[in-house]
């Protein structure tokens, strides 16, 4: 089966799918998708309703160019419900929280795949797999080669919790590593920031973290807070002074006189640096 396209989203940002004020206003946010959540942002007697409530949240968010994806919950039959709300037209993708092993997740595949024939959806969504335990890290490498998984987020909150410890630098610096290079395997979107996103006032160690994770390959954030979404969407994509670089790299290059390498402002430059300042141009 082939692969699903990677949408390339820099940040993603979380709006409760029981809070209709803030879901009138999430797609001014700058966010490059919307996750809107039946997990843990909407408490247990709450859920039938937001379920109630999804369609036309999809519809209207839709309408206005909005790309989406619904967090659906982990209990089988609470995702029962939550597809037979969720899959419509205008939904890009399901997060799965939890996400550890493949069985599940074709277990799952199976019942999205039945409910998008018998709905005749042009477009299945496909599946960011958020990673939040342990096992989730240790099966990084089955993960990401399920074929319908098009990105892997990490939970920074629920990770700490099953190691037993804060969600600390310490803690996440491993980890966001592990993702990035897991989903680069795969041209998957790692949304790995090593750092605690419940601490949305503190934008400094936001800006600090995204920084330290896109040096890492992160290519993208989840989100609670607009602050986080402009912070992402400022460090997930190449600055002027990258593309300048990168453009400088070329035009030395096709001066070259023939040989394999060129010098430029006394660094080497070799096919490894042009394709990569080739990919930055072309992916801006």
């Amino acid at each position: 089966m082939a692969r699903l396209p990677n949408p390339g989203w820099k940040s993603l940002l979380f709006v409760g799918a029981d809070q209709p004020e803030r879901i009138a206003k999430v797609a001014t946010r700058g966010a490059d998708a919307v996750i809107l959540d039946l997990e843990d942002a909407v408490p247990a007697a709450g859920k039938a309703a937001a379920r109630a409530a999804l369609p036309d949240a999809i519809n209207t968010l839709a309408s206005q160019g909005q790309p989406l994806v619904i967090r659906i919950n982990s209990a089988w039959r609470d995702v029962l419900a939550d597809l037979d709300a969720a899959l419509q037209p205008g939904v890009t993708a399901l997060m799965v929280p939890g996400c550890e092993r493949v069985d599940r997740l074709s277990v799952l595949w199976e019942m999205i795949s039945e409910l998008a024939a018998e709905r005749q959806l042009d477009h299945t969504p496909g599946l960011i797999g958020l990673v939040e335990s342990a096992a989730g890290l240790v099966n990084l490498p089955e993960l990401v080669a399920f074929p319908q998984m098009i990105g892997l987020a990490l939970g920074p909150e629920d990770l700490a919790l099953d190691m037993g410890v804060s969600p600390s630098a310490e803690l996440l610096d491993m980890p966001s590593r592990q993702m990035a290079l897991a989903a680069r395997a795969h041209d998957l979107m790692a949304l790995a920031v090593p750092v605690s996103i419940a601490a949305y006032a503190d934008a400094d160690a936001y800006r600090a973290a995204a920084l330290t994770g896109r040096s890492w390959g992160v290519t993208g954030a989840i989100c609670i807070h607009p602050t986080q979404v402009a912070i992402a969407n400022a460090i997930f994509q190449p600055s002027e002074q990258d593309l300048e670089e990168a453009r400088s790299i070329l035009e030395a290059w096709a001066s070259r006189d023939g040989g394999g390498v060129v010098s430029l402002r006394g660094r080497m430059i070799d096919l490894p640096v042009v394709e990569r300042a080739r990919r930055l141009l072309d992916n801006r």
